[in-house]
Parts: C-alpha cells; sequence; structure tokens
C-alpha cells in the first residue's frame, strides 16, 4: 500500500445512495461494509443529510473504518463550524475521520442555500486560510491536516497538493488519473472514485451506465475534450465506458487496477443499481472477492 494512502486501504466504497436509506439502515450498510474489509467509506453532501451528522451515524456504526466526507459542501456551513466539527470528530473518533472539501454548484450555493457563489479557486482558498485558523473546537484539539479537496481543473489540485493532504477525483477516465497525478505531483494522495454498474451481462446495464454517464458531463465536458473525446454530448459507447466501468466483478477490478497503475493511491468504487433504496450489499461482497481491500 502507498504510504500516501495511509489509514485508507487501497479500496473503498462511496455511498453516493445513502441518503435514500433510513439511517438505520445506513447504520446496517456502513457494518457490513466494514466487515467486508473495505478500508474507507466515502459519502457525499448534495440534498439529503448534513455532511458532519452524517459522519457521526456512520463512524458511530463502525469500529475501525474511515469515513470519508468526500464532498462537503463549502457553502452548507462557514470555515469556524467546519473546523469544530472536524475536531470534535476528530476527538471522539481519533484518526478515523477525512474531511473532503467541495466547491458547490452555483444552483446549490445561490438558488438553494441563498449565498453568493464566488470564483471557485479563490473561494477555496479563502475557505482554507479561515479553516486554518480557526479559534473554536474541543478543549486540547488543534488544526487537523486530515483533509482533502474534491478536485477536478488542474489549479483545484494544485491547490490540493499544497494546502492538503491531497485530492479526490470522481468519475472521469483512467487517461485524467495520469493528469491529475502530475498536477498532484509525487507526494500527495490522489484517491479516485469509479462510477461502476456489475452485470454479467452488460447489454441489461447498458442505459443505467448511460444515465449515470449524462449526468456527469456537466462538469466534465473540457477536461474530457482535453483527453480527446471531441464530442462528449454524444455519449457514445467509448465515452459512457471510459466514465462508467461495467461488467462482472473482474472487469471491475482490471478497471481499478488501470487507475493504480495510472498513479492512484485509493480507489473507491461508486456501484449504480436500479434500486438505489437497497443497500448493495451482495455486490459489494463479490467485489470484496476480486479487489485487495
Amino acid at each position: 500500500m502507498s504510504a500516501r494512502a495511509h489509514g485508507l486501504g487501497r479500496i473503498g466504497i462511496w455511498a453516493g445512495d445513502f441518503d435514500h436509506l433510513p439511517a438505520s439502515g445506513v447504520r446496517k450498510a456502513a457494518a457490513a461494509i466494514e466487515d467486508l474489509g473495505y478500508g474507507t467509506l466515502w459519502f457525499p453532501e448534495t440534498t439529503g443529510r448534513e455532511a458532519m451528522a452524517q459522519a457521526s451515524i456512520l463512524l458511530s456504526a463502525t469500529r475501525r473504518m474511515t469515513v470519508a466526507a468526500g464532498m462537503t459542501d463549502i457553502y452548507a456551513r462557514d470555515p469556524v463550524t467546519a473546523a469544530a466539527a472536524q475536531r470534535t470528530l476528530d476527538e471522539a473518533f481519533p484518526g478515523r475521520f477525512l474531511l473532503g472539501l467541495w466547491d458547490s454548484h452555483p444552483s446549490l450555493a445561490e438558488d438553494i442555500r441563498g449565498h453568493r457563489y464566488g470564483p471557485p479557486l479563490a473561494t477555496m482558498r479563502s475557505y482554507l486560510d479561515a479553516l486554518d485558523t480557526a479559534p473554536f473546537g474541543p478543549p486540547g484539539t488543534a488544526t487537523s491536516p486530515h483533509r482533502v479537496l474534491a478536485a477536478l481543473s488542474p489549479d483545484m489540485l494544485a491547490l490540493a497538493a499544497g494546502r492538503a493532504r491531497g485530492a479526490t477525483v470522481l468519475g472521469m477516465p483512467v487517461e485524467y488519473t495520469r493528469t491529475a497525478r502530475t498536477a498532484l505531483g509525487n507526494d500527495a494522495l490522489l484517491a479516485i472514485t469509479q462510477m461502476c454498474v456489475l452485470s454479467h451481462d452488460p447489454a441489461e446495464t447498458a442505459d443505467l451506465a448511460r444515465t449515470t454517464a449524462a449526468a456527469a458531463l456537466p462538469n466534465r465536458r473540457d477536461l474530457l475534450r482535453g483527453l480527446g473525446y471531441e464530442n462528449p454530448e454524444a455519449l457514445d459507447d467509448r465515452l459512457v465506458d471510459a466514465l462508467v466501468a461495467r461488467g462482472r466483478a473482474e472487469d471491475i477490478a482490471h478497471r481499478v487496477q488501470e487507475h493504480f497503475d495510472a498513479g492512484a493511491d485509493h480507489v473507491s468504487l461508486h456501484l449504480m443499481t436500479t434500486t438505489p433504496d437497497s443497500p448493495s450489499v451482495q455486490h459489494w461482497e463479490q467485489l470484496a472477492m476480486h479487489l485487495p481491500v
């Protein structure tokens, strides 16, 4: 295991559907993921549960696994509150909580939260400055370096290398893992999230894979063009397959290895299913049999 991935393990699960489950189901699913040997449980913050409360639920339901709030919206709480929350979780669950900061979307920041959306890079840099100097937290706690930035652009990746442990990159082809490693340099953590669909018959999951790729497209068009996908809007089979790994567990394991070969330290699996309100325990178990969890 890479020293940069210390504490995360090689393979994690990205729990993108946990907001569809009741809290009791979330606890059971988290415990199952840990029992299967996965090193880290990642989750986003969009329109469901508040990230720090969700992290507390997951940390309380597990014993040793790292819990990573992989896309904590910087418009959801001011940096002083974020620092106090992180220090509180660090105190209660030493070394097990990873804070991932996300620069959000204009519609979420302005239309839903009522803030003014600022330039992503400058806004994130200012947020990190305030996070580092925040005065609140439990007695005896200090600023925690245990954070990553959710990053896609080379500029945000460079900021992650300088101001965080590293970066998490969600939903990009293997070619971009090489780009991200170059932008981060050799010392920073690179955690990749791979969207995937598990099936013995890829034809049965073609529509789900295309829908997943289409949802990821808006924030990635320019980056994908830079990788040689000249017309991303067409969503041809080549692009869909590059964004969404699908097939048997062995096929997905092969894609994971490609990310490692391209410079990733850790890969989390964002498993897409047609039943997001049901935990994918059987699928996680199948994948764990073919991966170095």
